[in-house]
C-alpha cells in the first residue's frame, strides 16, 4: 500500500472512531456515568483532529467553492447510487431495519445535495440561515422546523437547532 492509501484508511479510521465514541458518549450520559461520556467524547475530540491532519495532508481541503462541489458530487452519489443499492439487498435479505435506515439516509442525501448546490450558487450573500436537524432521521431543513419531520414522522421537538 501507499502512503495515500493510508492517509485514506487512517482518514476513514478516525472518522469512524469519532462517530462511534460520541454514540457511546451518549450512551453513557443516559446510564448515568458522566465521566465515562466524558472521556468518550474527549477521544471523540482527539480522533478528529487526526481525521483533519490526515484530510489536510492528502489536500483533501480545498477552497469553499470546491468544497460544495465535492460535497454535492458525494452526496448525489449517495442518494443516487450507493443508497439505492443497498436498500435493494437489505429488502432482499428482508431487513427491514436496514432498509428504513438506509431510506432515511437515503432521502436526506438528497436534501444535503440541494442544500449544497443553493449554499454554491448564493456563496458569497452570506444570508444567516438557521439549520434544524431531526434526531431521529437526520432530516435538515432550513428556517423553522417542521410540526413533524416529513421524512420519519417524528415530532418537532425532535429536532435540534444548529448553531
Amino acid at each position: 500500500m501507499s502512503t495515500t492509501d493510508n492517509l485514506k484508511d487512517a482518514f476513514a479510521g478516525e472518522s469512524q472512531a469519532n462517530r462511534k465514541y460520541l454514540a457511546f458518549a451518549k450512551k453513557a450520559d443516559d446510564e448515568g456515568y458522566e465521566q465515562v461520556a466524558r472521556l468518550f467524547r474527549a477521544a471523540a475530540d482527539a480522533e478528529t483532529v487526526h481525521a483533519h491532519a490526515h484530510l489536510r495532508v492528502m489536500g483533501g481541503i480545498g477552497e469553499t467553492k470546491a468544497n460544495l462541489q465535492e460535497a454535492i458530487g458525494g452526496e448525489t452519489h449517495e442518494f443516487t447510487v450507493m443508497y439505492p443499492d443497498f436498500i435493494d439487498v437489505a429488502q432482499k435479505e428482508g431487513n427491514s431495519a436496514a432498509e428504513m435506515s438506509f431510506k432515511n439516509a437515503n432521502a436526506v442525501e438528497e436534501i444535503h445535495a440541494g442544500l449544497y448546490q443553493e449554499a454554491l450558487d448564493k456563496l458569497g450573500d452570506n444570508k444567516d440561515t438557521v439549520y434544524y436537524v431531526c434526531q431521529v432521521c437526520g432530516n435538515t431543513v432550513e428556517g423553522e422546523a417542521p410540526d413533524k419531520c416529513p421524512i420519519c414522522g417524528a415530532p418537532q421537538k425532535m429536532f435540534k437547532k444548529i448553531d
